[in-house]
């Protein structure tokens, strides 16, 4: 294994498929290890939790434009 393997673990993909779904998983994955990534470094101490607040909501905004831009509605 190497080290962006080991570092950026990915999950399988299941449920209905598409490819939009399929990218948007992987923003979702990509997006839970960022912010695992922000509370470890604000937990240490590293990142106040105001920047870490930020991040996150970033993070959360690029998630939904990636939404938005692969077409795939909210569920309610």
């Amino acid at each position: 294994m190497d080290k962006v393997d080991f570092l950026y673990v990915r999950s399988k993909y299941r449920g209905k498929f598409s490819p939009e779904l399929l990218v948007f998983n992987a923003n979702l994955q990509e997006f839970a290890q960022k912010v695992n990534y922000i509370c470890a470094l604000q937990t240490n101490g590293k990142l106040s939790a105001q920047k870490a607040f930020e991040n996150i909501k970033n993070l959360w905004q690029q998630l939904e434009t990636s939404q938005q831009e692969l077409g795939i509605e909210k569920e309610k």
